[in-house]
């Protein structure tokens, strides 16, 4: 089945309220096998949320529709469907006295606008609502399903899991099943080139790389449709074989997994502490850590020390190194991390020194530029790295080159489970 969703609402389209309706939705219905082609936002107008049912029915066999079942006069989305399958608005006797109810639980008087979300076009399947005073509905007509859901997400899922997910999985010739590999210390462009042939070749299952917010990280998506879930993962086995073959060195994980829990999970079963000397990204790399549940099992310290002072009184750093090669050097990453070792008597330490912009770099030494160190098992590595993007972006790239070099000296890659 091919389906579009119409997400409906002023508010989404002048950025007032974020649209996180539409991708809920498109994960649960690719889970059941279901083509989603396209999304839609429209405003609250009569005419143009018509025009977008039709453009959508003419490409579609179902439409979900999100938004647009309140009680105010521009809460038009039943309407609207009524108009474009030439049919009657009717009063659902059941619903309203569901929603009279409601308000007579809560102790207030129901207005007369509220009986509006009790009319439903003429042969709709009505929907219960136990989450809001919207009840949703089916329209089957002419070979075509309209969906209408309320807007508010958790109303929204409600609805969904309660009724529409086995009303759609009875149209479902199968399942789509996705893994998602994640990487670390690869590009998407260099990445993209290890794989292309098999990006190329791809039919059943598929590979697609994915966009992430997290700086410094990329993603493989291999997807399978089949009869049942078990028979999915069997199909993807040979296709993620052939990927951890050529990208294993860089996969640190699968599906939910995080760098940082990884990090942490994997040096917390070998016994191993951690501590950390923040420059220039100024705590964030012990904060991910810290987002861990149990990183108290590894991390001991953690230390901002942004000025050359606090590098000298805290860790130790030679003024002479600060003087001869600057703050932001090899010599001077590494006398940091092992400071930060001996100072909080850890197995591991790691540092970083740069220059995040917007000001500050020189011709020698560009925005961008960040030194990572890293002290285990007695010696430290020290690696340079020139960085791109906006102040935040550099320092988020800083982390996720700090978490790979951790994660690379403390463990092995990632065996495919």
């Amino acid at each position: 089945m091919n389906l579009e969703i119409i997400a409906v609402g002023t508010e989404l389209l002048l950025g007032d309220v974020v649209n996180t309706n539409a991708p809920w939705l498109s994960k649960e219905l690719a889970a059941l096998g279901m083509n989603v082609y396209r999304h839609t936002t429209v405003g609250d107008n009569m005419g143009r949320l018509q025009d977008a049912y039709r453009e959508a029915f003419s490409r579609s066999d179902a439409v979900i529709v999100t938004g647009g079942l309140g009680p105010t006069a521009d809460d038009i989305t039943k309407e609207a469907a009524a108009e474009c399958f030439g049919l009657d608005m009717q009063l659902h006797e059941e619903s309203l006295a569901t929603i009279e109810a409601f308000f007579t639980r809560i102790g207030h008087v129901m207005t007369e606008n509220n009986i509006k979300q009790a009319v439903f076009p003429v042969g709709s399947k009505i929907l219960d609502n136990p989450n809001g005073t919207a009840p949703g509905c089916i329209i089957e007509h002419g070979g075509k399903i309209c969906i209408m859901l309320p807007g508010p997400p958790r109303e929204m899922q409600g609805m969904y899991h309660r009724h529409i997910k086995a009303y759609l999985a009875a149209f479902s010739d199968g399942v789509l099943v996705s893994r998602t590999l994640k990487l670390v210390g690869i590009g998407e462009s260099a990445m993209e080139e290890k794989v292309a042939d098999i990006l190329k070749s791809q039919t059943n299952p598929t590979v697609a790389p994915y966009a992430t917010s997290r700086a410094g990280e990329v993603i493989l998506r291999i997807s399978a449709k089949a009869a049942d879930k078990a028979k999915a993962r069997e199909m993807m086995m040979p296709v993620a074989d052939m990927l951890y073959q050529r990208l294993g060195e860089h996969i640190y994980g699968e599906d939910d997994d995080t760098l940082a829990e990884i990090i942490v999970n994997r040096m917390a079963a070998q016994g191993l502490t951690l501590a950390c000397a923040e420059s220039i990204t100024g705590g964030a790399f012990a904060a991910a850590i810290i987002n861990v549940p149990g990183a108290s099992r590894v991390l001991q310290e953690a230390v901002v020390c942004y000025s050359n002072e606090s590098k000298v009184a805290r860790f130790g750093v030679s003024p002479q190194s600060l003087e001869k090669y600057g703050a932001v050097s090899a010599q001077v990453a590494k006398e940091m991390a092992e400071g930060a070792a001996k100072s909080a008597n850890t197995d591991v330490a790691i540092s970083f020194t740069g220059i995040a912009g917007p000001d500050g770099g020189t011709e020698a030494k560009p925005v961008g530029l960040c030194y990572i160190g890293l002290y285990h098992n007695g010696t430290c590595e020290v690696k340079e790295f020139r960085l791109f993007g906006d102040r935040q972006r550099i320092r988020d790239r800083a982390v996720a080159h700090g978490m790979n070099m951790l994660r690379k000296a403390t463990h092995p890659p990632l065996d495919r489970a």
